[in-house]
């Protein structure tokens, strides 16, 4: 019996292998048709531009820094998400819908039930949530040219005129980059900590610890893991960001060129070598990055992070 359904299954196994296996034999053709485009000497000549050396050194200092502000925002706004316990809010939102959905029973006041999902909706989690997802949504060049029209405010004027520029400048390309990392940083982090059951902050304060205490001895210690998948993947989304550092800070050469607007820049002038030579570059660095994340990070919370 067992061999016979073995060999019922192993058409269906082969259909979904052939299907996926689709998939990864384009992803290896792509990557050996661009190491194959370019030579050791193409590699060299383009590290031996000073256009290009700056790209890479204000590429890592502005990942960098970027990840370090992205972790100062995702840690406490994760641990807030995963300890906040919004049951009374959604029993106090059902009792309100429970009477609209049973008033609507009737098919002609089928339409009422609309109400109840808009009172449920009143939940400020859900609304939390989805802005923390809007980056994550958004085309790249919507965050870029949103950024723009920010900085085009009284404030953001008054920002820039009395503390610091931004647009077109350096800083700009820090904050364009935060902007995404973050909210996959957030998305990390919330995962880990909710991973942690409170059971364990519980003893820590009953043994005479303050919430800020069993945070920092109990909590975050737990969660280092997912700190470090979240600091790994907020790196590696700051060194892909193309389309809001291209509206926001522009592609000036030795100002505000990074990676990704370096192989736009070659492209432009028809110098694919040292496009190509430059994109091997970030695949090296995203190859990297998934190493530690598979092997060093949290898997659930890298998981969960990139879940819809």
């Amino acid at each position: 019996m067992d061999a016979r359904r073995f060999a019922s299954d192993v058409p269906f196994w082969m259909c979904l292998s052939l299907l996926g296996g689709i998939y990864l034999v384009l992803i290896v053709a792509m990557l050996l048709a661009q190491a194959s485009f370019t030579t050791p000497g193409h590699l060299w000549s383009a590290l031996s531009s000073p256009e290009i050396r700056y790209a890479v050194q204000l590429s890592l200092i502005s990942c960098s820094l970027t990840t370090i502000l992205a972790l100062w925002i995702a840690v406490p706004l994760g641990y807030l998400l995963a300890r906040w316990d919004d049951g009374n809010i959604r029993r106090f939102l059902d009792r309100l819908a429970t009477p609209i959905d049973k008033l609507s029973d009737p098919w002609y006041l089928r339409p009422m039930r609309v109400c109840s999902v808009f009172v449920r909706l009143l939940n400020p989690k859900i609304w939390i949530d989805a802005l923390l997802d809007i980056p994550i949504v958004l085309p790249p060049l919507v965050i870029g040219l949103a950024l723009l029209i920010l900085m085009q405010t009284p404030l953001g004027r008054w920002f820039e005129n009395n503390v610091m520029g931004v647009t077109f400048e350096v800083p700009s390309i820090i904050l364009a980059q935060f902007m995404v990392a973050c909210a996959f940083a957030v998305r990390t982090m919330r995962a880990s900590f909710e991973q942690i059951h409170p059971r364990e902050e519980a003893v820590a304060l009953t043994l005479g610890c303050s919430r800020a205490q069993a945070f920092w001895m109990v909590v975050l210690p737990e969660a280092r893991r997912g700190v470090l998948t979240a600091a790994t993947l907020a790196w590696a989304r700051s060194l892909g960001e193309f389309g809001p550092i291209l509206v926001f800070s522009g592609a000036t050469r030795m100002r505000t060129e990074v990676l990704p607007t370096t192989v736009y820049l070659e492209l432009s002038i028809g110098n694919i070598e040292a496009a190509v030579a430059v994109s091997l570059l970030m695949v090296f660095a995203a190859v990297t990055v998934l190493i530690v994340l598979r092997h060093y990070g949290s898997d659930s919370s890298f998981g969960k992070a990139l879940a819809p």
